[in-house]
C-alpha cells in the first residue's frame, strides 16, 4: 500500500517536502511514536492506530500508559486495541477504515504513515550457493561469534533477526571483527540491551518488564519514583515520567529498569552497567548519585523497592 506519495514508509516521511497539516500513524511502536510526537510538535494533527493494547507494547505497561496519557494531553489522538481494514487515497487526503470491538469508523488525514520496523535485506546475496543457513524465521543462522554456517562468512545486525537496534547491530560489527583478528571474544548478553525511544518524554528500558519478570517465575522487588519530585528535573521545568525498576527479591540483582521523563536515553546506561556486572539494590544505593542530577531518582526508586523511600 506504501506509494511514496500520500502512503509513507519512515523513509519519505523523514524528507516531505511540505509539513503536513495531519497524519494517520499507523503502529505504535519506537518509530510510528517517534513519528507522531515530532509531527505533533510541528503543529500537525496527528492520530495513532495501534492494534495491540498498548502504545509501544513491548515496553512495561506504566511506561505505555504514562506516555499515552502525555500524548493525549499533547493533543494526539490514540486509538489502541484498533485494526486497519481497509485504506481508500485520493490525490489530497488518505481514508482508513478501522475496526475496534465491532465497531467500525472511517478516520481521514492528509498523509498515512505505515510506521513498520525495518526488514533485513538478504535477497541476491547468493546465500544458496555459499551455503549460508537461514533459520526457520528467515534470518541467517549465526553463533554468537556472528560466524554463518560458513565460519569464514559473518552476518551481523537486522539480517540475523532481533534486537533491531543500530547500537546492537553496531556492536555486533566490532565484535565480528575481534573474532576474525582472532582476539578473544566475549559473547553480548541479550537480555541486557537497553532500548530507547526519542519523543518527549524519552522512553528507555533495558531487561525484563514486571509481567515478563513475574511469568519467568521471580520473586519481585519493584521501586518506582517519580521525576516531579527530583531537584534537577523541577529547575528543568521537566516534570513528567518516573523511574521504574525491578529487583529480584532472593538475591537483590536488577532484573529490569524502565525509564520515562527527562534524559531517560542517558539515564539508562547507569542501570545497564549495574546489570551488566550483577550488581545488586545494596550495591546501587552504595553508589553516591551527585546532587542535583537526574541520576538521583535511580537510587530513590531502589530505595522504595526496599521499601525505605526517603523523598517520598
Amino acid at each position: 500500500e506504501i506509494d511514496g506519495d500520500r502512503v509513507l514508509s519512515y523513509r519519505e516521511a523523514m524528507v516531505m517536502k511540505k509539513m503536513p497539516k495531519s497524519i494517520l500513524v499507523v503502529g505504535a511502536g519506537a518509530i510510528g511514536v517517534e513519528f507522531a510526537y515530532f509531527f505533533n510538535a510541528l503543529g500537525a494533527e496527528v492520530s495513532i492506530i495501534e492494534m495491540l493494547p498498548n502504545i509501544l507494547p513491548i515496553e512495561d505497561e506504566d511506561v505505555s500508559k504514562e506516555l499515552e496519557k502525555s500524548f493525549k494531553k499533547a493533543g494526539i489522538k490514540i486509538h489502541t486495541g484498533t485494526k486497519v481494514e481497509n485504506l481508500k487515497k485520493t490525490k489530497t487526503s488518505v481514508t482508513l477504515t478501522v475496526s475496534k470491538d465491532g465497531k467500525s469508523e472511517d478516520l481521514k488525514a492528509e498523509y498515512a504513515l505505515m510506521a513498520i520496523g525495518v526488514q533485513g535485506n538478504i535477497e541476491n546475496l547468493g546465500l544458496d550457493a555459499a551455503g549460508v543457513q537461514l533459520t526457520d524465521k528467515n534470518w541467517i543462522k549465526v553463533n554468537e561469534y556472528y560466524q554463518t554456517s560458513q565460519p569464514n562468512i559473518y552476518a551481523i545486525g537486522d539480517i540475523n533477526g532481533p534486537p533491531w537496534l543500530a547500537h546492537v547491530g553496531s556492536k555486533e560489527g566490532i565484535l565480528a571483527a575481534e573474532h576474525l583478528a582472532g582476539h578473544k571474544v566475549i559473547p553480548i548478553d541479550y537480555n541486557n540491551i537497553p532500548g530507547c525511544t526519542y519523543c518527549q518524554p524519552q522512553v528507555a528500558s533495558v531487561g525484563f518488564t514486571e509481567k515478563k519478570a513475574r511469568e519467568a517465575g521471580y520473586e519481585l522487588k519493584i521501586g518506582k519514583f517519580p521525576v516531579r519530585v527530583n531537584g534537577k528535573a523541577q529547575g528543568m521545568g521537566e516534570l513528567t515520567g518516573f523511574v521504574k525498576i525491578i529487583y529480584d527479591a532472593k538475591y537483590g540483582e536488577i532484573l529490569g529498569c524502565h525509564i520515562i521523563g527527562p534524559e531517560a536515553t542517558e539515564l539508562i546506561t547507569e542501570v545497564t552497567l549495574a546489570k551488566s556486572i550483577e550488581a545488586t539494590h545494596a550495591e546501587v544505593l552504595h553508589t553516591i548519585h551527585p546532587h542535583p542530577t537526574l541520576s538521583e531518582i535511580i537510587a530513590e526508586a531502589t530505595h522504595d523497592a526496599l521499601g525505605e523511600p526517603i523523598h517520598l
